[in-house]
């Protein structure tokens, strides 16, 4: 059976709604799934960005020090369910996470709600760029969020533009499980328009 890792950063609406398809589809096989923290505030940094674009730089950075502080007390599996309770907030309820709001994810978790402080200190800025680093060391390129691994074999994305319905959520796992499974096979892209259709 295949491990699967999903690099991701818990502020890109498209990662949410791969997390959603793969956490699924591996229920459902069977197939292990590890969910994985990378950074677009690292990924971008010294870019220029639009005020949209920025927010959501500033927006990763304080959330890059929580999920790396949840992960420093209870380790890589703190992540996972941490960003359920969190992307949720963001990418459905479209809440803007206040300080109530992140403590409420956090106590949905088991995790100290004083977690939440760990979004302005600036100390944990080296942890998350270690945890980056390793999503684009696995992919062995630059990439943005999401970052697939099957068995340490990584590519960039999937990408997609809603949630997938159980059945074709296997068939796309099982497809891309194959395409892992082929040292030769190394990309396939289409162009698409975003954000992705988030459904509660």
């Amino acid at each position: 059976m295949a491990d699967v890792d999903l690099y991701l950063d818990p502020v890109c609406p498209f990662s949410w709604v791969t997390a959603r398809w793969l956490l699924d589809a591996g229920r459902v096989t069977g197939t292990p799934v590890t969910l994985r923290q990378m950074s677009l505030a690292v990924l971008n940094a010294g870019k220029d960005t639009d005020g949209k674009e920025q927010h959501m730089m500033e927006r990763s950075t304080r959330l890059g020090r929580l999920f790396a502080a949840a992960v420093d007390e209870r380790g890589p599996a703190a992540f996972a369910g941490l960003y359920a309770s969190i992307g949720r907030r963001i990418h459905v309820d479209g809440q803007d996470l206040t300080t109530p709001a992140i403590r409420a994810a956090l106590a949905e978790n088991g995790l100290a709600e004083g977690l939440a402080e760990a979004q302005d200190d600036p100390r944990l800025d080296e942890a998350v760029k270690q945890a980056h680093q390793a999503s684009q060391d696995a992919l062995g390129d630059e990439a943005g969020s999401p970052i697939i691994a099957v068995d340490g074999r990584a590519f960039s994305g999937p990408v997609l533009t809603r949630t997938l319905k159980t059945p074709d959520g296997v068939r796309l796992l099982d497809a891309v499980l194959t395409m892992a499974a082929i040292p030769e096979f190394s990309a396939l892209q289409r162009p698409y328009d975003g954000p992705p259709a988030i459904e509660a």
